[in-house]
């Protein structure tokens, strides 16, 4: 799946920010273009750097919350636990399209899933070369506690936000995420 960026890889929040134009107190301010219309590119640059660190303390958390779920997971797994739960009964080659990755890079994940006991697979009826992925009942248990610290987490850290400023967020972020799909499968 690519290698991980460690923390080491880049410059802290701060360290980044103060190397920013504006001396490192907010996003950088959108740049005039000399018929004083505001630079369109700028967005996209800090959408690029914003999602940049948010991905990066995704995979530095990313093991703790593997962890919770099971003391062996690993963290490119606890992906594959969500999807799962969020689509019981999906197939290891749907697993590989959704997370672009090969079928044996799932296989083999799926093997270790079902080794801890944390996910079970069956003959797909409708396929018997395919099978169908769920979480067993302990890894479903597991996961749904690793998922409600992760909502508390949230809940505490933008406790001062607005619900609706959170929802707002959110419904971006999945609009974000539906057109990254659309587009990258229409490219390839």
């Amino acid at each position: 799946m690519g290698r991980m960026l460690s923390t080491a890889d880049e410059p802290t929040d701060a360290a980044e920010r103060s190397a920013a134009p504006n001396g490192g107190t907010d996003a950088t301010p959108a740049a005039i273009l000399p018929d004083g219309a505001p630079d369109p590119v700028v967005p996209f640059v800090e959408l690029e750097r914003e999602l940049r660190l948010v991905i990066r303390k995704a995979q530095s958390a990313g093991a703790g919350i593997a962890k919770r779920v099971h003391p062996e997971l690993e963290a490119s797994a606890y992906p594959l636990l969500a999807h799962i739960a969020q689509f019981p009964g999906t197939r290891g080659s749907d697993l590989a399209t959704f997370f672009g990755v090969g079928r044996a890079t799932v296989s083999r994940q799926l093997s270790r899933l079902a080794a801890l006991g944390l996910v079970h697979r069956e003959v797909d009826p409708e396929d018997s070369r395919g099978q169908r992925i769920t979480l067993t009942p302990d890894g479903e248990a597991r996961f749904e506690r690793a998922r409600a610290s992760r909502i508390v987490l949230f809940e505490s850290a933008l406790a001062h936000w607005n619900p609706n400023d959170v929802a707002q967020l959110a419904e971006l972020l999945h609009r974000y995420s539906a057109d990254i799909a659309a587009w990258q499968g229409s490219h390839n």
